[in-house]
């Protein structure tokens, strides 16, 4: 009896367990269904279908702006059965806050209705020389010194770290790693005061330098102030601002989005290819021209989405391509599509299979999964290759994202970001 009585409460835990795990499971599901931001233009209707058993809510005071399925209706009545097809379309532009209630009854989430104006980009697929200074000096990590009396110090331990930025010694500001070598080296031994960022925070920390068996003077951190590599070129807009890469650039020691204060971008050409494998992705090797007469624009930004900046007189005469219509999250379909690059000596459009889509926000360089059709590109590359982000992906005539990663163990595949999550970087 009292094993019967046991059995029955193991069968209600596991029960009660079960139900939980599914509870949270479809709360999961849900999250990363439902995208933290959705984009629509002005003026124009925009079909959307998310089949979840959602009731939403749009916020506006302005009556009549927002129409939905063809009704144009009060700001009060505004609701959207979310588990059935439905269209919204806004005659201004402007943020919207949308409340989500599961079932139409539990609070979910906010996300926000983002009415903007269209939007026309240049898809590129030129070859960059890319050149990024940091802002301030950038520290990789430590590591010890022997001082003149044969012991061994590690001066910066427990006061810097990796990813640490330098950015002045005893209050005078530094840019370059050989001027901050070179106020170490005039301390003569004397502490130095540091001014530091770290994330966004900056503080002060005090260091005493260590002399070597050379006489020289040191603080043992290894540093960086500025890096450069080859990419591709997404997009130019109309008004003459550039986008590229697709993610962002990160020190390749440290693996953290670096902090850039100013860089350039110049004409580059490819030397030769290295072809992707299975575990060993390819590369485009290429030759910077890395001077004022083929510089192409300034960067002025690096975020996860890429590098951005303004192009000069030199990028007019690179190609003579049409400007496009961008196309929204929403708007980019399973099936055909071409990423345009440049793989010998000039750009050409190559054949892609868009495979998945993912219009989450949880992960922005990784939206699109797609893969290498194209047997040129194959035969040339084996796929997807490193100097190949930031190529413009076209579907339908429009441009709806760019090349991001490549699968390491399929160069045939990788990952692509929506170009409007660039473009916001615009903004």
């Amino acid at each position: 009896m009292r094993s019967k009585r046991i059995y029955r409460r193991v069968l209600i835990c596991l029960f009660i367990a079960n139900i939980f795990f599914l509870g949270f499971y479809f709360y999961y599901y849900l999250e990363n269904h439902i995208p933290d931001e959705i984009k629509m233009r002005v003026g124009q209707q925009e079909n959307f279908n998310f089949n979840m058993p959602l009731q939403a809510k749009i916020e506006t005071e302005d009556v009549g702006v927002i129409s939905v399925n063809d009704l144009s209706v009060p700001s009060s009545q505004i609701n959207i059965d979310m588990a059935q097809p439905f269209t919204l379309e806004s005659s201004q532009t402007g943020k919207y806050d949308v409340s989500l209630k599961l079932f139409g009854i539990f609070k979910f989430k906010n996300i926000s209705l983002d009415v903007i104006e269209s939007t026309k980009l240049i898809p590129c697929g030129n070859p960059i020389g890319i050149y990024v200074e940091t802002d301030g000096i950038l520290v990789l990590g430590s590591g010890r010194i022997t001082g003149e009396d044969g012991l061994n110090y590690e001066p910066i331990s427990n006061k810097l770290k990796s990813g640490d930025y330098i950015l002045k010694i005893n209050d005078k500001e530094v840019t370059k790693k050989k001027e901050l070598i070179s106020e170490i080296q005039n301390c003569n031994g004397k502490d130095v005061n540091l001014l530091v960022r770290r994330n966004e925070e900056e503080f002060t920390v005090r260091i005493t330098p260590v002399k070597t068996v050379s006489g020289s003077y040191k603080i043992g951190a290894w540093i960086r102030d500025n890096t450069q590599g080859i990419g591709t070129l997404t997009f130019v807009s109309v008004d003459g601002q550039f986008g590229a890469l697709g993610h962002g650039i990160t020190d390749i020691d440290t693996g953290l989005l670096m902090d850039v204060k100013d860089g350039s971008i110049y004409k580059a050409e490819i030397m030769s290819i290295v072809k992707g494998k299975e575990g060993e992705p390819g590369e485009l090797i290429g030759m910077i021209r890395q001077s004022s007469k083929y510089k192409m624009g300034s960067v002025t930004e690096n975020t996860y989405q890429g590098i951005f900046g303004n192009v000069g007189s030199n990028f007019n005469d690179s190609f003579d391509s049409e400007p496009l219509q961008i196309g929204l999250k929403q708007e980019v379909q399973k099936g055909k599509a071409k990423i345009r690059c440049t793989i010998e000596d000039k750009i050409e459009d190559f054949d892609i299979e868009i495979v998945s889509i993912d219009i989450t926000n949880s992960n922005h360089s990784k939206g699109i999964v797609l893969r290498i059709t194209d047997e040129r590109l194959l035969n040339m590359t084996g796929g997807i290759v490193q100097g190949m982000s930031g190529s413009p992906i076209i579907q339908n005539n429009k441009i709806i994202g760019a090349v991001t990663h490549v699968f390491i163990q399929d160069s045939t595949k990788g990952y692509g970001t929506f170009i409007e999550n660039m473009v916001n970087n615009l903004e």
